[in-house]
């Protein structure tokens, strides 16, 4: 059983789930000092995650650090819709390859351990990147700007291309929950104006790295899929949206023609 005066700490700081919390802290703590450092640490307003160290995502408890962005369970439905089209590659086409591209702590790579994929993951922040080494040890990881951060090699050859780049528009970051605004840095945040720039810069330039009948998935909310759509529609891809109202996920999905046009 917790500790009674624990659970009142977080309780008082706000925390809604104390008693859970309390438990997840006391277990994560070698000594009474070092829980005492976690409880501050939580009742300041720290994440619970980044305080533990670690999130739970798909049965996987997933490396985070002060100053990343924590995956949200939605993302679930990210990585497994890419490890479904992992699956999926022929045979024939030999070895496919995978490409998380804003991967964060990369939760899409960590679910693609112990394919026989060629997973890479990019990301413009060398913090996430540390928590994606460990996290998804088999990948290539590659700091930089979106495509930018690709080696050359990968242009035409990449079967799945998922991303879950910010979404959230300009205006309407100063209303999420400060464990997020206030923790996570704005750039894993803010998707511009109406919060879908990434997703069109993304989406222009799918085709060219795509391999025919490469994938593109990018997380998207559901009030904003028809502007993520449009974009790669733009860019020549054939669409279509998968949601999963159990985690809230919402998936854009664009796929690149199987033929060379003529």
């Amino acid at each position: 059983m917790s500790d009674p005066q624990v659970v009142a700490r977080l309780r008082a700081a706000g925390c809604v789930w104390a008693e859970d919390e309390a438990a997840l802290l006391e277990e994560a703590a070698a000594s009474p000092d070092e829980l005492e450092g976690l409880v501050v640490r939580r009742a300041a307003g720290e994440p619970l995650e980044t305080v533990l160290g670690w999130v739970a995502f798909l049965d996987r408890r997933l490396v985070v650090a002060a100053g990343v962005f924590v995956p949200r369970r939605r993302t679930e439905l990210l990585a497994r819709t890419a490890l479904e089209r992992t699956r999926a590659v022929p045979v024939g086409r030999g070895r496919p390859v995978v490409v998380e591209m804003c991967c964060g702590v990369a939760p899409v790579a960590a679910s693609l351990e112990g394919t026989h994929a060629e997973v890479h993951a990019s990301d413009i922040s060398a913090a996430a990147l540390a928590c994606a080494r460990s996290n998804a040890p088999s990948a290539a990881l590659h700091l930089g700007d979106l495509y930018g951060a690709l080696p050359t090699g990968l242009v035409g050859r990449v079967d799945v291309l998922a991303a879950n780049a910010p979404y959230v528009p300009t205006d309407r970051v100063a209303a999420m929950p400060p464990e997020a605004r206030d923790h996570e840095p704005l750039v894993a945040l803010d998707g511009g104006v109406d919060g879908v720039d990434l997703h069109r810069r993304l989406a222009a330039d799918a085709a060219r790295w795509l391999a025919h009948g490469g994938v593109l998935l990018i997380e998207t909310s559901p009030g904003q899929a028809g502007l993520t759509i449009g974009a790669m529609q733009a860019a020549g891809l054939a669409t279509r949206v998968e949601t999963d109202d159990e985690v809230g996920g919402c998936v854009a999905v664009g796929v690149r023609p199987d033929v060379v046009s003529r």
